[in-house]
């Protein structure tokens, strides 16, 4: 059984920008009607719905029941299913991803399976956290979890890769890479940061009891608040975007 952390009404409360800034990686989609096309952590569903209503015969994976059951909900043939894991062959168009690959330890694993999964000529469109990113909220997690004797590093579910890095692992798999970009994306957070933490840390603070993880929020949002937050308690968040195509060729 896969453990779940995610709440799909904290999704969609604190971190809704997750879909709404997705314009560059779907402008390199650029969908068509009638192809096929695998949405890799499709969360919530909200960008394979948009593909969808295109025409697009869309399958998503990710591996929260909670978000499966929402994307479902919107008519999206969505599958709870770990994407390092999926077995398909020479059957889809276009394997696309947004914010959710940095998520997947198994990067040189994940990257063969979708390149199997595509069709000669398919593409692997992806947005994705690379290097750098969040680098002051991960500080303010080693700092806050080091204080109650925890260590960050072995406990951190996210791969933030360079450019060079990431598209060495592609071309070693067979694909041609047409672009690859690193780029900052300061990103203004819809409620707060803390907001941020409750989403996106269940899983790193599960160990916690409840009082300790509240305890250990509440310290990391002080950290944050000189480098994060202006006078008027907006909150942004310093991420870095990798983005790229990559074609499997043949």
């Amino acid at each position: 059984m896969i453990d779940d952390y995610w709440e799909a009404s904290d999704y969609a409360n604190h971190a809704s920008y997750v879909s709404q800034m997705s314009q560059q990686v779907m402008q390199d989609l650029a969908p068509k009607k009638g192809e096929r096309i695998l949405d890799l952590g499709c969360g919530d569903g909200e960008l394979a719905k948009v593909m969808v209503d295109l025409g697009c015969e869309v399958i998503g994976v990710d591996t929260s029941q909670n978000l499966i059951d929402v994307a479902r909900s919107r008519g999206v043939d969505a599958r709870q299913i770990d994407a390092q894991a999926i077995d398909f062959e020479s059957t889809f168009d276009a394997v696309f991803s947004n914010a959710a690959l940095h998520w997947m330890p198994k990067q040189e694993e994940l990257i063969h399976r979708v390149y199997r999964a595509l069709k000669p000529g398919g593409r692997f469109v992806v947005e994705m956290g690379g290097q750098g990113n969040i680098a002051i909220l991960c500080s303010a997690m080693t700092v806050a979890l080091s204080e109650i004797g925890k260590d960050f590093s072995s406990r951190n579910p996210w791969v933030f890769p360079s450019p060079e890095e990431h598209k060495k692992l592609l071309t070693s798999a067979g694909f041609k890479v047409e672009t690859i970009t690193l780029r900052d994306r300061p990103t203004l957070l819809p409620t707060n940061v803390r907001g941020w933490f409750l989403t996106f840390t269940q899983e790193i603070l599960s160990d916690l009891g409840e009082s300790s993880r509240a305890s250990v929020i509440k310290r990391m949002v002080d950290l944050c608040r000189p480098k994060l937050c202006d006078s008027n308690e907006q909150w942004t968040a310093d991420y870095k975007r990798l983005n790229f195509v990559a074609i499997k060729e043949g």
